[in-house]
């Protein structure tokens, strides 16, 4: 059971229409930083991109991701799991950002994930560019690492752009494994496709042990030997699931920074996330929602939608407890 009985509920749109009042993820209360331990689930906005590296726009992500999320119901349409009376879920609002310093930045996501980890609070966050994944990293996995189930048409593994910067939306696991927060061989991404700028870009991820599935083999295999695939890498440790709306073939999520023709549907994406329905999950996001790019906010509906189905996994287990 949930830390208490007294469950936080989404505003009802047969109460109030969905167009009306103060616009939170899943229309959920928000909660102030003293009241956080009160919650067992965090809902996050990260409205920050400056590790975009070309087309920025994410950092409007989480402002649109709360708009579309009055669109989601109270229960799951294939598991029947209503979250909010699972466990205690709550809008925490936006961690603070410095648009003109990187650097300033990642320390203040940092800090304000280590608070929400020390509310003993597992986040569920809406990005933002994919950066933004390392801070979370560093809070929630500074005890032991995790392992990773990773949407995706980019491996996110590479060194350094532009000379020196270590720090960008295509470099976060890179960090990630070298800071000992993510365990490389429990890690599995998925989609990954397009074009490279060398032909070794993808091999450090390889050699480091993550399985990585190319498009081309996520085709050739079909989605239920993925799933099986995703079993087997993760087992039963702690795992963390990242989700980058380029995963998804653009002609479903057009607002992103960086498109890859050629993905996943969102029907497969759902189907991967329903796999995990009883695994040892810590938390999870779903990034690179770039609303200048999709006027009509149907890459903020996708994404959303995602991270509903998440906010469903990481519910349930405290309905047993």
């Amino acid at each position: 059971m949930s830390k208490d009985h007294n469950f936080f509920k989404p505003v009802s749109s047969v109460v109030q229409p969905r167009f009306a009042g103060v616009p939170t993820f899943m229309r959920l209360p928000i909660l102030e930083q003293a009241e956080w331990s009160e919650a067992d689930i965090g809902l996050i906005g990260v409205p920050w991109d400056g590790g975009t590296t070309n087309r920025a726009g994410a950092r409007h992500g989480p402002r649109q991701m709360r708009d579309m999320s009055t669109l989601m119901r109270n229960i799951h349409p294939t598991t029947r799991i209503n979250p909010y009376e699972c466990a205690k879920c709550a809008e925490f609002g936006d961690t603070p950002v410095n648009p003109l310093d990187l650097m300033d930045t990642l320390e203040r996501v940092g800090k304000f994930y280590e608070d929400v980890h020390a509310a003993g609070v597992v986040p569920l966050t809406a990005g933002g560019d994919h950066l933004i994944t390392l801070p979370i990293m560093r809070a929630i996995a500074k005890d032991r690492p995790v392992g990773m189930v990773h949407i995706d048409a980019h491996s996110d593994t590479n060194d350094r752009y532009f000379g020196d910067s270590i720090y960008t939306h295509g470099t976060p696991f890179r960090r990630a494994i070298e800071e000992g927060l993510l365990d490389p061989k429990r890690t599995v991404q998925i989609g990954i496709r397009g074009g490279l700028y060398t032909k070794t870009d993808n091999n450090w991820a390889k050699e480091q042990g993550i399985r990585v599935i190319e498009i081309e083999e996520y085709f050739d295999l079909g989605v239920d030997k993925v799933i099986d695939e995703v079993a087997a890498v993760i087992g039963d440790g702690p795992t963390y699931i990242s989700f980058d709306v380029d995963g998804l073939d653009p002609v479903y999520a057009p607002g992103t920074g960086t498109p890859e023709i050629g993905g996943l549907n969102p029907y497969e994406a759902q189907k991967i996330l329903r796999s995990l329905r009883g695994r040892n999950l810590v938390g999870g996001d779903v990034v690179e929602v770039a609303p200048p790019f999709d006027s009509e906010g149907m890459t903020a509906l996708v994404g959303v939608t995602m991270m509903w189905e998440i906010l469903c996994l990481l519910a349930e287990p405290f309905e047993e407890t």
